[in-house]
This record gives C-alpha cells, sequence and structure tokens, in this order.
C-alpha cells in the first residue's frame, strides 16, 4: 500500500461550513439541533460531521463543526467554523462574513469586492443546504447565513488571504468538500488567486520565489511590491502553466543555487521528495568534472563558484522560457545564497 492509499482524507472549510449550516437551519426551521449532519459534496458523495457547537438566540440559530483537515498538514485543522442563519430580508441567500472570515478588497478574485471570501462552489453547497431544507420545512428560501471561524484572523496571517486582499480573516474554501492529504492543491490554488489579483491591479511584472530569502532579495533588486509576489514555493509547475494561460508582461523567479539546478535539469516540482539534483549532469552543464562527486549544491559551489551559478541560471532561464512557451512573458532568473545575496541573474 502507498503512502498516499494510508494517508486520511479530510474536509474542506466549505464542507463544514455547509454542514454547521445544514445544523442551524434544522434547529431553526425543524426545533431540534442534530448530533449529527449529514452532506452530499460536489462530486456526489456523502459527508458526516459531529456537530460540536451549538446555540440560539432571537430569531437565529448557530452550529459549529470542527474541520478534520485528515493528514494533511492544513493550518485550519482543528478550526471551528460556525453557521449563524436567520431569515432574510431580501429573496434568496444572503451570506455574510462574521469574526476570523475574511472581507474581498481586491478585484480577481472568485468573489466581488466587498463580499465575504467565502468561494463560488461552497456558497452552492450552501444554497442547496437552504433550497432543501426550506422544501422539506415549508420555509421561504430566504436565509441570512453568517460564518465565523473563532481565532481565524491569526490563523490567515500564516495563509496568502492578506497579500491577496482578503482582510480579517480566512477564506472559506473548496471546489470537491474533499482535502486529499499533500495534494498541494490550496497552495497551488493560492498561486493562482495571486496571479488573477495582480492582472486585476493591473501589474506587469510578478516574481515567483521558492521562500522568503530569494523573495526579499527579488523584490529589492527590482522593486516589487508586495502584491507583485507570489509565494511559488516548490510549486514551479503550477505558476508556469496557469501564467501561460493567464499572461501578464514580464516574470522573474527566484530561488536558491539546489533548487534553481533542479530547474535547469527539467523539473517541474522542485521539492527534495520530487526531485533530485543530477551531479553527473551538472559537471556537464559547467564543464568541471570535479561537480560529479558533490553532494549538495553548496559543496558544488565551493568547488566551482560564480562560474558554475551562472550556467545553472542561464540553463533555468532556458527552461522557464520553454515552459511559457509563446505567451508573451519575457522572463529573467535570479540564484541567491542563504543569506539573501546576489549569486547569479540571467535574462
Amino acid at each position: 500500500m502507498t503512502q498516499a492509499q494510508t494517508l486520511r482524507k479530510g474536509w474542506t472549510t466549505g464542507a463544514c461550513a455547509t454542514a454547521a449550516t445544514r445544523a442551524a437551519l434544522m434547529r431553526l426551521w425543524g426545533g431540534a439541533f442534530p448530533e449529527t449532519v449529514e452532506i452530499t459534496l460536489p462530486r456526489g458523495q456523502s459527508a458526516s460531521f459531529a456537530v460540536a457547537h451549538s446555540a440560539t438566540g432571537d430569531g437565529w440559530a448557530e452550529a459549529g463543526i470542527v474541520k478534520d483537515a485528515g493528514d494533511d498538514p492544513d493550518v485550519t485543522h482543528g478550526a471551528l467554523i460556525v453557521a449563524r442563519v436567520r431569515m432574510g430580508r431580501d429573496a434568496g441567500v444572503t451570506f455574510r462574513a462574521g469574526p476570523g472570515v475574511g472581507t474581498v478588497t481586491r478585484p480577481g478574485l472568485p468573489v466581488a469586492v466587498g463580499e465575504a471570501a467565502i468561494n463560488p462552489v461552497p456558497r452552492a453547497m450552501m444554497d442547496e443546504v437552504v433550497a432543501e431544507l426550506a422544501a422539506e420545512y415549508g420555509q421561504p428560501p430566504s436565509v441570512e447565513i453568517t460564518i465565523s471561524v473563532p481565532g481565524g484572523e491569526a490563523i490567515a496571517a500564516r495563509t496568502w488571504n492578506p497579500r491577496l486582499g482578503i482582510l480579517g480573516g480566512l477564506s472559506i474554501l473548496g471546489t470537491t468538500g474533499i482535502v486529499r492529504p499533500y495534494s498541494c492543491a490550496a497552495w497551488i490554488a493560492s498561486i493562482h488567486r495571486g496571479i488573477d489579483v495582480a492582472r486585476a491591479s493591473g501589474l506587469t511584472h510578478v516574481a515567483g520565489c521558492t521562500g522568503s530569502t530569494s523573495e526579499a532579495a527579488v523584490r529589492a533588486l527590482h522593486g516589487l511590491p508586495e502584491l507583485a509576489m507570489l509565494d511559488m514555493g516548490d510549486f514551479f509547475g503550477g505558476l508556469v502553466k496557469y501564467l501561460r494561460r493567464h499572461p501578464l508582461p514580464r516574470l522573474t523567479i527566484g530561488g536558491g543555487l539546489g533548487k534553481m539546478t533542479k530547474l535547469a535539469q527539467g523539473a517541474v516540482d522542485l521539492h527534495s521528495a520530487r526531485s533530485q539534483i543530477d551531479f553527473a549532469r551538472l559537471a556537464e552543464l559547467a564543464g568541471d568534472a570535479r561537480l560529479a562527486g558533490a553532494n549538495t549544491a553548496l559543496e558544488a559551489y565551493e568547488i566551482a563558484g560564480a562560474p558554475l551559478a551562472e550556467a545553472v541560471a542561464q540553463a533555468a532561464l532556458a527552461r522557464v522560457q520553454a515552459q511559457l512557451g509563446d505567451s508573451g512573458v519575457a522572463a529573467d532568473l535570479v540564484i541567491v545564497d542563504r543569506a539573501g545575496h546576489l549569486l547569479a541573474r540571467a535574462s
């Protein structure tokens, strides 16, 4: 059995918000909170959730579900996702951001500026629950849903939300309702949203960097605003594939020598578990046979010095340009050391 088969899947914030909405409506319209609640996910599967929080007041009811992300290292694992429901003043379903849920302040995201950061699929899931239960209980499907996440603003500081202009807390996310362990889908989706926001804001130059050190160096080198910085991490392929379909005039790629060497050798996923440096090929690239016996990129650099970094930069840039194809995106590449000092540039 593979690791992927043994790891436990979890549930998105959108699925938890939908389950909480269902439980709260059952109290508002049916008179009692359920101990557990079942919902249908976007692809037809059923999921069951234990109700962890319940409260009522004048004309409202709320329920909470503790998010279980399974074995995925999700920052929202263990967060309480709360839905408060009350009869709405307008026809249809209205969504509000409660404490710990963000509000969209920049264009380019799937939700309009000024709206609660509740993405379209979770909204559709909650719409379906409202319609189903309204029919069951003989109620008009006019409901105001407020989603909150206690402590969500602090959790959101560890996500892309502040950079994307989602202020005040977390986003309620999910397209399938399921979190698949280590799928990295959320990270790649954040890269895509970063590109969308940069385009909508009229930026002409963005940068994808592998970490905070290279990001700081590239930002200073090019004088870029924070909004232009895409936290690429190891997901070069996820960034460039999306940018090829949604181009901007200019892209800078930045990183350390090791990851840029893997990029130069054709890797699009730069994680150490999924790509390795071929030192024999590196020796050929640099024209220095001594590098074939190196154990790390740092050791190779200590042997060959600046010419190695320059050769890697040129080869890595060629890979970037090949991936961008005929998109019209002009690219340059920056390699830095662990202290953020420039080792090489190619453009």
